[in-house]
């Protein structure tokens, strides 16, 4: 049995104890994303039952694609003008998608083993996805051209619900990885971090540092958050403005809403040249791993004070210094991930095309979305 949730206040009691080990299952995280999600995003959440006892869940959002959304300001050939037409003619419209597409990683179903196969659980989360699909038909006309299975690694149990998969037609595609980074069990302070550098990536990071020429990192409250709102959102929109396929465009207040509900486990660092804000990363503190999230720059600071891979080692610092067992990097920029000691986890999803045709060939389109990016591992480590 299961149940369909629109808003998070409905969520049934025992919710946030069976997803205790996920701060993105969580209700104070949905409550956030429900009050700061993109305009073109909309959470529903399912809860699956054994009788009368929940064993399950599931975050499934409607995503409305648009060309504007999709691709952005990136300078691009006739050739590859015509190819974005055709992607954004099959993938535009109203997507559902299994899990979390703000975030990298498996963010999106958990149920208890012990209670319920993996099997039934996967389909009760399909049954619940035909009705979303049917009420969005019913009550706004709109057809679900999509239906994804996000962010899986390649060891996850998920894989052996072949017949599942098969039956439904969603295919397997790979997606970028996520960049992790194991906290040594010998990286006591952030110092033990430096001293397993090799002597190039030690010089690497010497030079950065000396690059900061006067910017000041600290900590920003609730009330900072909100006294600086609209420079945190401009400087997030200088990176998601470059980049050359996104999905969604944050709202102005979701750093304020997340810090508001997740509190202490939401951590927002600003970077300041005169008092002025010109670079921000943030942070999830989501049990023994660190969850990198959105940041932001001023682009006339990014090269000559080298923000961004200064971000990457104040991220690692944090990490060790607060005992954190894994810190997430996300996808993206993997090059200069590595370069500070982040690993490749392969990823794939599970997507289908609702059109049969297209459905075929989606697979190939797929690949336009995720361009391969020839990038070459870093080793800084001794």
């Amino acid at each position: 049995m299961y149940q369909i949730y629109n808003t998070v206040s409905n969520l049934p009691d025992s919710w946030d104890a069976l997803v205790k080990h996920d701060i993105f299952l969580q209700s104070n995280y949905l409550k956030a994303l429900e009050h700061s999600a993109p305009a073109n995003i909309r959470c529903y959440y399912v809860g699956i039952f054994k009788e009368e006892t929940l064993v399950g869940v599931a975050i499934i959002q409607r995503v409305q694609l648009y060309l504007k959304d999709m691709f952005r300001n990136a300078q691009v050939s006739c050739a590859k003008d015509f190819l974005k037409d055709q992607v954004s003619k099959i993938l535009k419209g109203n997507i559902l998608v299994v899990g979390n597409l703000m975030h990298t990683g498996q963010h999106g179903i958990y149920f208890q083993k012990e209670s319920i196969s993996q099997q039934d659980y996967l389909e009760c989360v399909f049954q619940a996805l035909e009705v979303i699909e049917r009420n969005i038909k019913l009550d706004q006309n709109k057809t679900i051209r999509a239906l994804v299975f996000k962010d899986y690694f390649l060891k996850d149990d998920i894989h052996t619900q072949t017949d599942f998969f098969n039956k439904l037609k969603l295919y397997q595609v790979a997606v970028q990885p996520n960049m992790m980074m194991d906290v040594r069990s010998n990286w006591n302070t952030f110092q033990d971090y430096i001293s397993d550098l090799n002597k190039k990536y030690r010089d690497r990071y010497k030079r950065a540092r000396k690059k900061f020429n006067g910017i000041v990192s600290r900590e920003l409250a609730l009330e900072d958050i909100q006294t600086h709102e609209k420079q945190l959102y401009n400087l997030y929109f200088n990176v998601s403005d470059n980049a050359k396929f996104n999905t969604f465009i944050l709202s102005e207040n979701h750093f304020y809403q997340l810090k508001f509900q997740l509190k202490d486990n939401f951590k927002v660092f600003g970077y300041f040249l005169n008092n002025q804000l010109v670079g921000f990363y943030t942070l999830l503190l989501n049990g023994t791993d660190l969850e990198t999230y959105f940041l932001g720059y001023d682009c006339e600071h990014q090269y000559p004070n080298q923000l961004y891979l200064n971000m990457l080692y104040d991220m690692a610092e944090f990490g060790i210094n607060n005992n954190f067992k894994n810190i997430v990097y996300a996808r993206t920029a993997m090059e200069i991930k590595s370069s500070v000691g982040a690993e490749a986890k392969p990823m794939v999803m599970y997507l289908k095309h609702t059109n049969s045709v297209l459905n075929a060939v989606l697979s190939q389109i797929f690949g336009l979305m995720n361009p391969e990016q020839n990038w070459e591992p870093r080793h800084p480590f001794k």
